[in-house]
C-alpha cells in the first residue's frame, strides 16, 4: 500500500482514483500529475513500482499543496476574512452560508446547532 504526503493509498483502485484520497488533489490534478510522471492511470495502486511512488510523491511535493499545509492555509485565509471584518468573515463567524445560499429555506445543515437524538422509551 502506498503511501504518499502522509496517506495511504486504497488498496485495488486505479491509481488517477486513489490519488484523490489526498487532500487538495482532486480528479483533474490527479490525472495531470500521471500525465507529467508518464504512468498509465488505469494501473491499480498496488501495483505501482517504488520508483513510479516515488515519481509521483516527488511531483506532489514540487507543484502542489496538500493536506497540513494546505489546510493551514485555508483556516488562515478565512481567519483573515473575519479579522478585517468583511460580509464573507461574518457569515462564517456566524456558521452561515457564505457564498450566498439561500437560508430560508435549505441551509439547516450549516445554520443550526446539531441535535443529540432523543432516546427510545422501554
Amino acid at each position: 500500500m502506498p503511501r504518499i504526503s502522509g496517506v495511504d493509498l486504497p488498496r485495488n483502485k486505479r491509481v488517477d482514483i486513489a490519488l484523490t484520497y489526498i487532500f487538495g488533489i482532486g480528479h483533474h490534478t490527479s490525472k495531470k500529475i500521471l500525465e507529467k510522471t508518464g504512468i498509465d492511470p488505469s494501473i491499480k495502486s498496488d501495483d505501482l513500482s517504488e520508483q513510479q511512488v516515488k515519481q509521483i510523491r516527488d511531483m506532489i511535493n514540487e507543484e502542489h499543496k496538500v493536506e497540513g499545509p494546505l489546510r493551514t492555509e485555508i483556516q488562515m485565509n478565512i481567519k483573515r476574512l473575519i479579522d478585517i471584518g468583511s460580509y464573507r468573515g461574518m457569515r462564517h463567524k456566524r456558521g452561515m452560508p457564505v457564498r450566498g445560499q439561500n437560508t430560508r429555506n435549505n441551509a439547516h445543515t450549516r445554520r443550526t446547532k446539531r441535535k443529540a437524538s432523543p432516546s427510545k422509551k422501554k
